[in-house]
């Protein structure tokens, strides 16, 4: 095979490639001689086609001379960098500086190598032993500058695989380009590196997107809201003064606030007079433009070159590393003297510690990342709202305890040291007996959170809880009424990649066993078409396979295997974690016995603090090690399921990943408030662990002021170091990761300045979007802290409300900065978290039941105070509390080796309802214990079904549909029906002057010509008004027919510009 010295530079390419192929592989011919090329000839040369996927490759290398053509359309080809005086703004747009950049793919291309020819150079030769140098000059369209041509060499076969992405991208972005699109790439100036490809939305295609997508727009009809009069208006107006200080500063807000509301209605490209379009540019914002952009992206497929649908299967298969829209500039003030941009405003409005007072501008968080994202925040904002009014009871509830402590009895009789209860030992042998006296502290300190005040702050909290939900909805239906949600449907979801990947699997499988049935099986030899091509044969046989993926599915039996793994992965997991809850167990038993052996009179003393704190240090950690494991087995396993949409995907991973945090979390402070102490025996009888480690007990006090300091230290543990520190840390660890990686795989390419930069490089180098799942666990974790055991720990809701202060700014910070922007997403609620956080509201009401009833003192000290009481006071109550029981009775071996307490001990007291070893029924449990346990589960009957019944009043009292937001919804459907109505009109009385102007005309008409000839009058035309005109007609006839109306109306619209009448074919 020789080449032609003479072809002409159109097809130089094919000639250097097809040359270059020849030389190494028959070594017989050489492409060379080529004529000296003019610079007009070099720019023209702009349209290469390659059949055979290897021209692809080397296509893709070269680019073509930095222009590609498909489908008759071009790819323009920019300067990747930023001229030092160019206007920051100019980053968003295409070189032209017209067209705004709506989306950004990016991918990874690799030039295995390549010669760079000098600008005197002009001859072109490759040959089997030697090398010779290449020169072609080449002017850069963008900058203007002669620059030697690279021209890739190929040195061996290339990468299958990078073939295949490069076929793919090539029918992908050729499919765009015939959707509207339009793509501008940059030059690849190096040997390997990102390629960023530019997409731009004209308004033909947003109008036909923004049609499809039912995306409501505002009109020019508007109409004012009603006025409060009276003292409804003066509150109003006063409480609109108070919280002006707290009012972020956003232009946006501030046109929210008026009391002139216009209408919205779905767009219709039939009905562009009804809007108010002062610019095509900026009618839809950005944040509508790249969500557009982003369906498009998602419905596109590659039916020729693989069976894939979509931009997020292309990203799963490495076709492109992301695809993700711009910012809206730097979030940094550049000192213009025009306003500030969306992402400025939120940085220094909503993203700044130092704006911590005020309210967040969700209208603006809505409109630049989208409903998906504003709902979340504003989510947290009413979440942290109503956490005031919980914290102010809460720190009431902790100071009438602290007032109290003083003339608490029980409190004081455990500190009088004249009483002198002598108690049984903590420990076998090495343990001695002491005074419950040395427990005074403890008392104290549990009185602060177990007294009267905690059953009315855990009623209150459960009415809390459902007073939030109750909020939130009637918030959440405002915002749908303001952002125009009201009446939205749900999107049809395209299929994940993993689930389009295991039902194409399944076809194959299926045609080949039908194929392995009906004919006798093929075999080639591996030297042979198959062997050689067997990645091509894949694909073929992949695009020819089976039906269409909307005529199968995957069945249950399909997923048998991922929800049998599911199922016992998850019960392996409840293992581990009450593996390690029971080592945690252990550790307290061995230090509890190793310190009550200490000679320290003050280390004795402080065992339980000691031990309590220890070890819920050493739980913290683990929890937050299993967080995170639990977090990517929840995902693998999900995975496992084969989900088919996102939307399923993502319900069933935070089903899974709450599950698996919620029993990591929680399992420490359950044991402590309902199986600690429950099941340790009584002396003579203990129940030990491993024949030797005595089960542990609760304090004299009680089992609460462990379990306040067990849910203190994990709720601000897990706080400060997960939610906070972690968030903070771990995004700039990896962004130092990939810099200082970026850095070792070619230092010598890293030339550009930041300052140069455009804005889609500086977006790539922030960290990608994962979804909201990690922000919304943290919350509601926090919430189960808060609603769950607040009976235990009354400043819970301070503790949370200081932390969601932190958060909500941090969060900010996180999206503003740090992050690439998200996608827009639609959506109406929450979604699954309303479920979870309403479980958790009513699993709360019986958690709080059984804390106060079986882990607080309340009800024995109700049981004794008015039915054993003499005086019906509360004196003597840590008498009646202690049991007693005979030395004598020890076990041998366990006895106290050493006491110092005196030999002439014969009776020590443990707490516990049980009878004296003098009565004949000795060390059973007595009358007063079944008296203590009746009115204990009367207690959680009582206090479930009275907490639940005011939750439904509460939640039946309170609409969920705010009064005002019902009135305006049945006013805006009243005034769209008479501005349809009056458009009716409009076009009949259109319709009516159009016939009558017609019938003027042809009488006049007539009338000339009947003056104008003498014909006889019976000749003349005297037909129908709504009939032909004659031939020799000289006035031209109007449209009198009724379809064509709409072009009438169109061309007579109110639009500024006559072309957006022109619509794209879908």
């Amino acid at each position: 095979m020789a080449v032609n010295g003479s072809c002409s530079y159109v097809e130089v390419n094919n000639c250097v490639l097809n040359g270059v192929r020849t030389a190494l592989s028959e070594s017989s011919s050489i492409c060379s001689d080529i004529g000296e090329i003019s610079e007009t000839e070099v720019m023209k040369s702009t349209s290469c086609t390659f059949d055979d996927p290897f021209d692809s490759i080397e296509e893709s290398w070269h680019h073509c001379d930095n222009m590609v053509q498909t489908s008759d359309n071009k790819i323009h080809v920019a300067n990747s960098l930023m001229d030092v005086d160019q206007d920051p703004r100019k980053r968003l747009y295409f070189a032209d500086g017209r067209r705004k950049v709506d989306y950004v793919l990016v991918y990874h291309y690799r030039k295995r190598s390549f010669v760079r020819g000098s600008p005197n150079q002009h001859r072109l030769s490759t040959i089997s032993n030697g090398s010779y140098p290449l020169g072609v000059e080449e002017k850069d369209p963008v900058g203007g500058k002669d620059e030697p041509v690279e021209v890739v060499v190929d040195v061996g076969p290339p990468d299958p695989a990078d073939g295949e992405k490069i076929m793919i991208r090539e029918e992908f972005e050729g499919n765009l380009k015939q959707a509207g699109l339009e793509i501008e790439r940059d030059k690849e100036s190096k040997t390997h590196g990102q390629a960023f490809i530019r997409l731009h939305a004209p308004w033909q295609v947003l109008s036909r997107e923004a049609e499809f997508l039912k995306i409501k727009v505002p009109t020019k009809k508007s109409y004012e809201l009603r006025e409060d009069k009276g003292l409804a208006a003066t509150m109003n107006e006063l409480w609109r003064k108070l919280n002006q200080p707290f009012q972020p500063k956003v232009p946006h807000q501030e046109q929210e606030q008026s009391r002139t509301k216009f209408l919205s209605h779905c767009f219709s490209r039939d009905k562009l007079h009804l809007y108010n379009i002062t610019s095509k540019d900026t009618f839809f914002d950005n944040a509508t433009r790249g969500r557009i952009v982003y369906e498009i992206l998602r419905r596109t497929a590659c039916a020729r070159t693989c069976q894939t649908m979509g931009i997020s299967t292309l990203i799963a298969n490495g076709v492109y590393d992301s695809a993700f829209p711009l910012h809206d500039g730097d979030f940094r003030p550049t000192g213009q003297a025009e306003g500030k941009n969306d992402r400025q405003l939120l940085h220094d409005e909503w993203a700044r510690y130092g704006a911590f007072y005020k309210y967040q501008p969700v209208d603006l968080i809505r409109k630049y990342f989208g409903e998906k994202i504003g709902l979340y925040f504003a989510w947290l904002g009413v979440y942290t709202q109503l956490l005031m009014p919980a914290s102010v009871v809460g720190i009431i509830v902790f100071f009438y305890g602290w007032a109290t402590v003083e003339t608490n009895i029980p409190s004081q009789e455990m500190c009088d040291e004249d009483q002198n209860f002598t108690m049984c030992p903590l420990c076998d042998r090495a343990c001695d007996y002491w005074h419950l006296s040395t427990a005074c502290g403890t008392a104290r300190a549990s009185h602060l959170f177990d007294n009267p005040a905690t059953v009315f702050f855990a009623i209150f909290m459960s009415l809390w809880a459902a007073m939030f939900l109750e909020h939130w909805k009637r918030r959440q239906i405002s915002l749908n009424y303001s952002w125009d949600l009201t009446g939205m449907e749900e999107e049809e979801e395209h299929p994940r990649p993993k689930y389009e990947t295991i039902l194409l699997q399944k076809r194959q499988s299926k045609k080949k066993n039908k194929k392995n049935k009906n004919e006798p099986e093929r075999v080639v030899d591996e030297s042979g078409e198959l062997g050689k091509d067997k990645w091509r044969q894949r694909l073929l046989s992949a695009m020819a396979a089976g039906n269409p993926t909307g005529h199968e599915k995957l069945t249950w039996r399909d997923r048998l295997p991922g929800y049998f793994i599911n199922i016992s992965s998850i019960l392996f997991m409840f293992g581990v974690t009450c593996s390690a809850v029971f080592s945690v167990i252990i550790y307290r038993i061995t230090i509890s016995a190793l310190m009550a052996m200490s000679p320290d009179p003050d280390v004795k003393s402080n065992v339980r603090v000691t031990v309590t704190a220890t070890a819920v240090i050493i739980n913290l950690v683990v929890i937050l090690i299993l967080d995170e494991i639990y977090g990517m087995v929840a995902a693998w396993l999900t995975e496992l399921e084969i989900p088919k949409t996102e939307t399923n995907f993502e319900e069933r991973l935070i089903l899974k990943a709450f599950l698996l945090k919620f029993m990591n979390a929680y399992a420490p402070i359950f044991y402590v408030a309902f199986f600690k102490g429950r099941f340790a025996g009584r002396p003579g009888d203990y129940v030990y662990v491993f024949n030797d480690y005595r089960m542990e007990e609760c304090a004299p006090g009680g089992c609460l002021i462990e379990l306040c300091i067990q849910l203190s230290i994990i709720m601000l543990g897990k706080q400060l170091i997960q939610n906070n520190i972690f968030e903070i840390g771990i995004p700039k660890l990896k962004k130092l990761c990939r810099t200082l990686k970026d850095k070792e795989r070619d230092p010598k390419e890293i030339v550009e300045q930041p300052g140069r930069r455009q804005q889609w490089h500086l977006d790539y180098d922030l960290e990608p979007f994962d979804g909201l799942t990690p922000e919304y666990m943290e919350m509601i974790i926090q919430f189960g802290f808060v609603s769950l055991f607040v009976a235990s720990f009354p400043l819970a809701p301070l503790f949370a409300l200081l932390n969601n202060i932190i958060e909500i700014r941090l969060d900010a910070k996180k999206f503003v900065t740090e992050l690439r922007r998200p996608d827009a997403v639609r959506a109406k609620d929450i979604g699954i978290w309303y479920n979870i956080l309403s479980g958790l509201g009513k699993f709360s009401v019986i958690i709080n039941a059984f804390v106060i009833s079986f882990t607080s003192d309340f009800i024995p000290r109700l049981v004794y105070q008015y039915i054993y009481s003499e005086t019906g006071t509360m004196h003597g109550f840590i008498n009646h509390t202690l049991s007693y029981f005979n030395v004598s009775n020890f076990k041998p071996g366990t006895v106290p080796s050493v006491s110092s307490l005196g030999k002439d001990i014969t009776v020590c007291r443990y707490k516990d309802y049980r009878e004296p070893p003098w009565s004949t029924e000795a060390y059973q449990f007595s009358k007063q214990y079944w008296s203590v346990l009746a009115a204990r589960l009367g207690f959680v009957i009582l206090f479930q079904n009275l907490v639940i019944t005011m939750s439904m009043l509460v939640a039946w009292v309170i609409p969920d549909v705010p009064k005002n937001i019902s009135e305006q919804l049945k006013k805006e459907k009243t005034l769209l029906v008479d501005v349809f109505l009056n458009e009716e009109k409009e076009k009949l009385q259109l319709i009516q002057s159009l016939f009558s102007k017609d019938l003027t005309q042809e009488q006049q008409d007539e009338v000339q010509v009947s003056d104008q000839t003498s014909l006889p009058l019976q000749e003349t035309h005297t037909g129908p008004v709504l009939s032909a005109p004659c031939p020799g007609s000289t006035a031209p006839r109007t449209r009198p027919r009724a379809a064509s109306f709409s072009q009438f109306t169109r061309q007579m619209s109110m639009s500024p510009r006559s072309d957006i009448t022109q619509h794209t074919a879908v």
